[in-house]
């Protein structure tokens, strides 16, 4: 009879079954002498907490040892540590050191401050693009502690901070954002028109129409082709025209090469320069208040084209809002006559114009908000005396919608926050500010 068994097979003798190689095991409880000793398989281990035992009482817990005394650190030390403690690189002792000190040393504590300050500006959460006015609050904090060998004018400033917050956006912008479609808006006559052109387009334009002011300073004329019309529109078509293939950002070199060199020129010059004529085809415009509107313009298309890239931008700062708010209030006069005389105005009242000098209707401008003030505006002729004695109307608006109604983005129909008196004379006044505007 075979007999088998799981772990092994039998000897041919019969007797004891031989293991398998892969179960063979050592048997610590057998020993040479002892062969037939059986195995002995350890119970499992009972844990105190399943017995009636009670639970041994745990050992006491040391003393914590006593905290390091602080150190004594001389003045100079704990100085010189304010850099390490506002980067969080300092020991625990010298953290202990340096903030006791802090409590009592008043001048260690502002610098201290300050330092943090400073880290807290490498260690932003938020976007690090930089604000557009950062250069702006900058330059006037460095001109408040030491004036310019060669200051500035105070009439071209605006136009300084104007191309320099446009250069900053346009040093953000991508190549293929140049191409970016921007439709150029103004007013001509009683309706609204527009061109299409690109961001770098916007860009040539702004650097033709500078070249303007340009020759009147004796520089360079970025224009190299003649123009139909010594016009701004004329200049920029004829640029456009001149250019073999579309531009592209390259065009920001001799722009921003050109604004600096307007503000270095008209500084050399000094500020009697700004009674220099600076021709615009149809009128003139002294140098003072042409590189008031070059700055206002520049603004302006800074706004087109932040528009077309989707990029957040703010109005001038209010001192240089007001100059440009100024400068389109001084300009409405001579606008209003010009419509009138195009047949684009109503007639003044009077039989006869109003001779300069002389008092004559008036409408009180007011402008809200940022750059904001009054202005009263003749209306029977640009020679004529404004009058709050022949005030015929009041019109109220916000700083920023008259600068657009004058830069032709705001229909006049639309503008006025406030109305009060002539009617017909308000209109007027209105439509004239929408005819500053130009290409």
């Amino acid at each position: 009879m075979n007999n088998t068994n799981p772990f092994g097979e039998y000897d041919d003798d019969g007797d004891a079954p031989t293991p398998r190689e892969h179960n063979a095991r050592p048997e610590p409880n057998k020993t040479p002498g002892n062969e037939t000793e059986p195995r002995h398989i350890p119970v499992p281990r009972t844990s105190i907490e399943d017995t009636d035992l009670p639970l041994p009482t745990p050992a006491p817990t040391p003393f914590p040892s006593p905290p390091p005394s602080p150190l004594l650190l001389e003045h100079r030390v704990l100085k010189a540590l304010l850099g390490a403690w506002a980067l969080a690189a300092c020991s625990a002792e010298e953290t202990v050191a340096v903030e006791d000190h802090l409590g009592d040393c008043g001048a260690c504590a502002d610098e201290a401050l300050r330092l943090r300050e400073a880290v807290g500006l490498l260690h932003r959460p938020e976007s690090l693009d930089l604000d557009p006015a950062l250069r702006t609050r900058v330059l006037e904090a460095c001109l408040d502690r030491r004036p310019p060998r060669i200051p500035v004018p105070f009439w071209a400033t605006p136009y300084d901070a104007e191309t320099a917050r446009l250069d900053a956006l346009l040093q953000d912008i991508g190549d293929a954002e140049w191409h970016a479609p921007v439709r150029l808006r103004w007013f001509d006559g009683n309706e609204p028109t527009s061109r299409r052109t690109t961001v770098a387009g916007v860009l040539t334009h702004l650097l033709t129409v500078d070249g303007l002011v340009a020759v009147t300073l004796g520089l360079d004329d970025p224009l190299e082709t003649a123009a139909d019309a010594p016009t701004p529109s004329a200049r920029t078509e004829a640029f456009w025209r001149a250019a073999p293939f579309p531009p592209t950002r390259s065009v920001r070199g001799p722009w921003r090469e050109q604004a600096h060199n307007l503000v270095r020129t008209v500084a050399f010059a000094g500020g009697g320069s700004g009674r220099l004529p600076v021709p615009y085809g149809g009128f003139e415009l002294p140098l003072c208040d042409s590189m008031l509107d070059r700055a206002f313009e520049t603004w302006v298309h800074a706004g087109d084209i932040a528009d077309a890239v989707d990029y957040p931008y703010e109005p001038p700062s209010p001192r240089h809002l007001h100059a440009m708010i100024d400068l389109g209030a001084r300009m409405l006069p001579s606008a209003l006559a010009a419509r009138r005389q195009a047949g684009l105005a109503a007639p003044g009242q009077t039989r006869h114009l109003v001779p300069a000098g002389v008092p004559g209707r008036s409408l009180r401008l007011e402008i809200e908000g940022l750059g904001g003030g009054e202005w009263l505006i003749p209306l029977d002729s640009p020679g004529a005396l404004a009058s709050p004695d022949h005030e015929v109307a009041h019109v109220a608006l916000d700083g920023v919608e008259f600068c657009q109604l004058a830069a032709g983005h705001v229909p006049p129909e639309e503008a006025a926050a406030g109305q009060v008196g002539d009617r017909e004379a308000i209109r007027d006044v209105l439509f004239a500010a929408a005819s500053l505007s130009r290409m």
